[in-house]
């Protein structure tokens, strides 16, 4: 497809998606053709339990993505590194692992290259303490390795998807298939508010107009909307009167928008443009350009593992090793639960050694037994 209108087209099946998830089954097939690929998926995994499912994709073989769950998600050298990347950053293969000793894995030998995958390019869409959130494209042979085209690519629409899913989460699937958005607004828990191009409130429903009369966070000031924090303000208009333009307007903005500079009511917005593809109409009727959407933001602890990579400086690899260590116990059993070679696990532990001031196997379960509770279920 074409850059331009293929990119604005997909960002607006994207966005229709929020509100109608069935639309994700146009939007994956344009979404890997626009990256580069045979397939890509919608989909979550836990680092802690090593468990994990697909919400939505396209191009995946059923055997395959069911033996995946089943039992290749913990032989994936991705599994624990994904949780340590940024959000909206894309990572592929190499960034977890050397791609010579991804070759030498069982995971790659069992089950990507019967497949004739070579990588797969992914991003964090929204992360807990125990899992996350993601979207990724599969690399075939014929596609090649993951290169800065793709990683490129992937920048440009990866906050779109990330704002639809965010959204998307927030609303009743059920309630969504409702022709008028004023019912879906009345029928979730979250805040929302249709505005128009000048931050006028066309419609907000019952939890909103909770927020509205609290005025912590935001504010009806003249029937028009407003944010107590002046910074936020003017973004927000800002945002707004961009939205009129359409879907290419807003961009990236609007996406997790802190509403509060205070730790006491950490309160996010996400702004969903009405004035493009199939929410037009939705806008047109009200004469709104944007709803809003606010919600309550967890205030979540790093996870132990993270805490122990963040600490002594760890790769994604070595910190499997290590969790692997005090798992299974020993280097043979570290490497037929990993899926790699013996030399390979003793290279990773000389590293570990080295970098935690240990010297024995025990001596690194010890420490990570005094970062955590259980790091697996």
């Amino acid at each position: 497809m074409h850059d331009e209108q293929g990119l604005s087209a997909l960002i607006g099946s994207v966005y229709d998606a929020a509100l109608d998830p069935s639309v994700w089954t146009d939007a994956l097939p344009d979404a890997t053709s626009f990256v580069g690929g045979c397939a890509a998926a919608l989909f979550a995994k836990s680092a802690v339990g090593k468990t994990g499912g697909i919400f939505y994709d396209y191009g995946t073989d059923p055997y395959f993505r069911d033996l995946y769950f089943n039992e290749y998600i913990k032989l994936d050298p991705s599994t624990t590194g994904q949780f340590f990347a940024e959000v909206d950053e894309p990572i592929a293969t190499a960034d977890f692992i050397p791609y010579d000793e991804f070759l030498e894995t069982r995971f790659y030998q069992e089950w990507a290259r019967p497949q004739h995958l070579v990588d797969f390019v992914s991003a964090v869409l929204d992360k807990s303490v125990t899992t996350a959130a993601m979207f990724g494209v599969f690399r075939h042979e014929r596609d090649g390795v993951v290169d800065d085209q793709a990683r490129r690519r992937m920048r440009l629409i990866v906050p779109h998807i990330r704002r639809a899913v965010l959204i998307s989460r927030l609303i009743d699937v059920k309630a969504a298939e409702t022709a008028m958005l004023s019912d879906l607004l009345e029928a979730i828990s979250t805040g929302m508010f249709l505005v128009d191009g000048s931050a006028r409130i066309v419609h907000a429903n019952a939890a909103g107009h909770v927020m509205l009369d609290a005025g912590d966070i935001l504010r009806a000031v003249g029937g028009r909307l407003v944010a107590t924090a002046a910074e936020v303000d003017a973004s927000l208009h800002d945002i707004f009167a961009a939205a009129a333009d359409g879907d290419a307007a807003v961009g990236i903005k609007g996406i997790a928008v802190p509403l509060s500079p205070h730790a006491s009511a950490p309160y996010v917005a996400h702004i969903l443009p009405l004035t493009s593809g199939e929410r037009r109409h939705t806008g047109s009727t009200y004469a709104a350009v944007a709803a809003l959407f606010v919600r309550k933001a967890a205030l979540e602890a790093p996870s132990p593992p993270e805490v122990i990579a963040k600490s002594y400086a760890l790769t994604p690899t070595e910190l499997r090793v290590l969790l692997a260590i005090v798992e299974v116990g020993g280097v043979p059993e570290v490497a037929v639960a990993l899926g790699i070679a013996e030399t390979t696990v003793k290279t990773h532990l000389g590293r570990l050694f080295a970098k935690t001031n240990t010297g024995r196997q025990a001596d690194l379960v010890k420490l990570v037994a005094g970062f955590s509770s259980p790091l697996a279920n």
